[in-house]
Order: C-alpha cells, then sequence, then structure tokens
C-alpha cells in the first residue's frame, strides 16, 4: 500500500532526481544545490499556481493515482453453478435458456417518469472545459448511438463567447448550449437522454429557464460537488480579453486580470493563463425544497442531484433530502476521480474514496428504507472504467444503485477515435491501429452495427470517436453480460449483494460485504451435514 505524498507526478510534469524519496514530503533524500530539476519543488519556484493542475491544461485528462488501504479490487464477484434469476416471465432457467447473450443489460432510473438504458453506465459531467468543447460531437453521438445518458456538464453556457444576456443578466442565446443539445438529440433512439448540469452561475444566469423554454430538456441536474474536489470547476484561459469578459459575467477569475500587476505579468509573457473559478454552493434543507419545487414548475419532469466526496454528514443530507425531495437520481462521486481540471493535490488527498463512500451510501439508503421511505434510485462514480467494476458497484450498492457514472472512461474512447480518423487522413497510422487495417471498416469491429442503426447515407456524419465510444459501450455491455450470467443474474435487478465477497476482513468490515471463508458457510454446512 502506497500512502507516500509524492513531490513529483506524470499528471504535473515533474519527476524526482533521487532514487529515495523522504515518504511524508516526498522530497528527494539528497537534494543538491545545483541540481536542474525536475521535481514540484523546483518548478514551482518559477511557475509557482500552475503547478496546482495537470497539466498542459485542456489537452490531458487526468485522475487521482493515490493508493487507498481498500478499494473494489478487494471485492471478488461469487460464481455459481446452478440457478438462473431474472429471466423473462415463464422462461426456465436451463442450459439452453440461461446463455450469457440472453442476459439484459438495461436499466432505468427516475422516480415515477422512468429513463431507459442500454447499458447501465452513463457519462460524468461533459462541462466548459476545453476537452469537453472540442471532442462534443464524438461523445454525445456516441453516447446517443450507444443509449446511455449524456451529462451536460456547468458552466457551459457561462463561458460561451457568443453568449447574449438581457438587460437582468439573464440568456437569451447560447449558441455552444444549443449545439450540444442538438446534436445528441438528432441521434437518440430511445435509450438515456441528455440532462444539465448546474452550478451558482449556472442558476443565476437562468440556464434552466433556457433549456426548458429552448429545448424542452425533461431533466435538470443540481450540484453539490464531485469526487475530484471540493470546489467549483475550474478552466484556464490564455487570453487577457477572454479573462475580462468571463470576470464581467460574474465569475471569479485569478490572477485578477482587471489588476495592473496581472496586465503586466501577461505583457512580458510570464503569466501565460488565467483561471476561471466557479463559487462555493452554500447548502440547507428548506433551500433545497424549494430550488427543486422551483424547477418543477418550470415543466421539468426529472431532477436529479450530483454530489461529491464529501463526508458522512453531507451524504446523509443528500439521501434524505433526495427521499423527502423524490429526487430521480442521485449520484455519488468517490475520490480520486476527476477528469483533470481539479487540482492535483485535492485530487489525491481530499474526500471519501470511492469504496467507503459507497459502502456508506448503502448503509444510510438501507436505514431510510427499513424505516419505510422510498430511496431515491442511485449512481455510483469514482473511477471505474470496466464491465467488472460496473457489476461490483450495482451488487455493492443493490437494490438502490440502477448505474456507474463513468468520467474519463468514456471519454477517452471518443478522443482515440477522432486521433484515428485524423491519423487516416495524414497517412500516420501507429501499429498499435493498423494492425487491424487501412480503413475506418476493418479498423473498427462494430463499424457495420453503427451503419445499421444509423443507415449508410448517414454513417459518413457519423465522427470515428463517436464509433469509439460506441466499440467500448458495446464492450462494456457484452463483458457485463458475462459476469452477470456467471453470477446467475440475467438481468440488472436480478443482481444482489450476495453476488459479492470481501478478500480481506477489512473489506468485509468496511462493506458489509462477507469474507469469502464465510460467505456461503452455512450453506455449505448444511449441504456437508446432511444425512
Amino acid at each position: 500500500m502506497n500512502l507516500q505524498r509524492p513531490n513529483a507526478n506524470d499528471a504535473t510534469r515533474t519527476a524526482n532526481r533521487s532514487r529515495n524519496v523522504a515518504p511524508m514530503s516526498g522530497i528527494c533524500s539528497r537534494c543538491i544545490d545545483g541540481c536542474t530539476g525536475n521535481c514540484e519543488v523546483f518548478k514551482a519556484t518559477f511557475r509557482s499556481r500552475e503547478l496546482i493542475y495537470p497539466g498542459p491544461f485542456g489537452d490531458i485528462t487526468a485522475g487521482g493515482d493515490k493508493d487507498y488501504p481498500v478499494d473494489y479490487s478487494h471485492l471478488n464477484i461469487q460464481g455459481y453453478a446452478l440457478g438462473a434469476e431474472g429471466l423473462p416471465k415463464g422462461v426456465k432457467g436451463d442450459s439452453d435458456s440461461a446463455i450469457f447473450p440472453a442476459v439484459n443489460t438495461e436499466t432505468e432510473y427516475g422516480w415515477d417518469k422512468k429513463v431507459k438504458m442500454r447499458v447501465p453506465i452513463f457519462t460524468g459531467a461533459l462541462g466548459s472545459t476545453e476537452i469537453a468543447r472540442k471532442n462534443w460531437e464524438h461523445f454525445a453521438i456516441g453516447a446517443a448511438l450507444s443509449g446511455v445518458t449524456l451529462v451536460c456538464g456547468e458552466n457551459v453556457c457561462g463561458i460561451d463567447p457568443q453568449l447574449q444576456l438581457d438587460a437582468k443578466g439573464k440568456i437569451t442565446s447560447a449558441p455552444d448550449m444549443d449545439r450540444r443539445i442538438e446534436i445528441y438529440k438528432r441521434y437518440h433512439r430511445g435509450y438515456g437522454e441528455i440532462l444539465v448540469q448546474m452550478n451558482v452561475e449556472d442558476t443565476r444566469l437562468g440556464v434552466a429557464e433556457y433549456v426548458s423554454k429552448k429545448h424542452g430538456l425533461d431533466t435538470i441536474e443540481l450540484k453539490w460537488g464531485q469526487g475530484a474536489k471540493c470546489i467549483g470547476g475550474e478552466i484556464k484561459v490564455n487570453s487577457l480579453e477572454r479573462a475580462l469578459e468571463l470576470q464581467k459575467r460574474g465569475y471569479i477569475v485569478t490572477p485578477d486580470p482587471s489588476s495592473p500587476v496581472s496586465q503586466a505579468s501577461f505583457k512580458d509573457g510570464s503569466l501565460k493563463e488565467f483561471e476561471r473559478h466557479s463559487r462555493l454552493g452554500f447548502i440547507d434543507e428548506k433551500g433545497f425544497y424549494n430550488e427543486v419545487n422551483r424547477l418543477r414548475k418550470l415543466g421539468f419532469k426529472r431532477i436529479t442531484l450530483k454530489t461529491g466526496a464529501y463526508g458522512l454528514r453531507e451524504l446523509a443530507m443528500a439521501i434524505k433530502w433526495s427521499s423527502k425531495a423524490k429526487i430521480d437520481l442521485l449520484t455519488f462521486d468517490g475520490a480520486g476521480g476527476g477528469t483533470g481540471m481539479s487540482p492535483w493535490r485535492m485530487m489525491e488527498e481530499w474526500g471519501m474514496p470511492t469504496l467507503y463512500l459507497h459502502a456508506a451510501a448503502y448503509e444510510f439508503c438501507k436505514r431510510l428504507a427499513d424505516k419505510g421511505e422510498r430511496v431515491p434510485d442511485i449512481a455510483f462514480a469514482g473511477g471505474f472504467s470496466s464491465e467488472d467494476g460496473v457489476f461490483k458497484a450495482l451488487a455493492l450498492g443493490a437494490p438502490y444503485a440502477k448505474a456507474v457514472c463513468m468520467g474519463r472512461a468514456l471519454m477517452i474512447p471518443g478522443m482515440v477515435g477522432k486521433n484515428i480518423a485524423q491519423w487516416l487522413k495524414e497517412g500516420k497510422l501507429p501499429n498499435t491501429v493498423s494492425q487491424f487495417g487501412s480503413t475506418p471498416e476493418e479498423i473498427f469491429v462494430c463499424y457495420e452495427e453503427v451503419k445499421s442503426l444509423v443507415g449508410a447515407n448517414e454513417m459518413k456524419n457519423i465522427p470515428l470517436g463517436a464509433l469509439g465510444v460506441f466499440s467500448y459501450s458495446e464492450k462494456i455491455r457484452v463483458g457485463l453480460q458475462q459476469i452477470m450470467a456467471g453470477a446467475r443474474c440475467f438481468s440488472v435487478p436480478a443482481i444482489g449483494r450476495e453476488e459479492l465477497m470481501s478478500l480481506t476482513e477489512e473489506c468485509a468490515k468496511i462493506t458489509g460485504i462477507p469474507y469469502l471463508m464465510e460467505a456461503y458457510r452455512d450453506e455449505a454446512m448444511s449441504i456437508l451435514d446432511a444425512r
């Protein structure tokens, strides 16, 4: 287990010179006067606040790499030699009917008005970051074709260069938001939905009113935080004019672009970019209910809530208040998630780690349910990337967990597909790709499947990044079918906590999932003791 606080990481483009490092500080055990670098202390000596963030900002995604004492790898999945739960009504489970392609991976969420998804995954909030903006077509079309929900994150309207506001500071035109919603809707095929997330600035600008009136969206998401950071969202801008524009719109921009010192630093070239930050939210129970009611009166059929890696008090607030407000989906995001736009040390050292948070969320949900209170549908987030993780999360949170929210894992396929298109255009396919062919039809195993969905004429408009997202989602779907079949769960609602076992007693203590040498022991003993 590695709990060191490193003074160097690839995310911050820093490295220790020494082979030996002081565990607490991460500083080289032998620091030489005259060293040419490149540890974090060395680089921060002249680049200062730039070292707070992974880089190059806007061109990468990054996730915390702290190795926590217990995580999802400490859970294993049970397999059974008999049984078949969750088959369609009237179907008898046998070797001919209970085959893994028969597994139904569809899920649904919502208090009353349900949304169905083909696969129990959806995207993390793709908001005002440059990564989200320049790859939106790939992400949105891929999610729509895959039949999963896409969350359009915070601040999209607020940073739009073409944003138009009325005299009261409310949105009258937000072309980038229009583009994002319209792209997803164009390829939506009945599964999943696009929903928009709001923070303090979005609320002040009237984002909910705009997307409801112009686009008729059914769902809006409130946000208390995320697993990567406990402060508001950030982006960076490399233009003084842009920084001043965002400051004028009410954002926190640092260093202060209106300051003569900042302007002089930018002019002489030492200050290369400004940071735009969102404000901290302040929640209270009455205010939460009032906001939910306000949004429902605007016409939204569903209200969801995304909350981050806060402690047990805020976790209880989220669950209890969401139950009373009839929230349609409550997402818990554990540390250290993130998509690369959060302060690096905050990603590494802040918040409740994913497994601990999810275990507590289940405990709290069950406490409400045992008292006869209805628990909202929940989703887990915080570093998932594969079908085994999806299954474990659904099982750990059963019967309340309906889906897993993925950040980087659903972004990477979009970027890879986009790059394959560029490499094909330039004739520079790397061997990792060219070994499978030299055309999209040869390279992408799901090409013909997507073509059958959209039609031959429309296929030319499908970006390869979208094909990548579809391919990845399909890998999750089929892999999940196999794991579910092995656990004899032929539909998502059939997945239960008994499908898991803890590999360590510490994991069993945290999660309530039995230690593997105790799981099913009573049943085993009854078999052995039978006459």
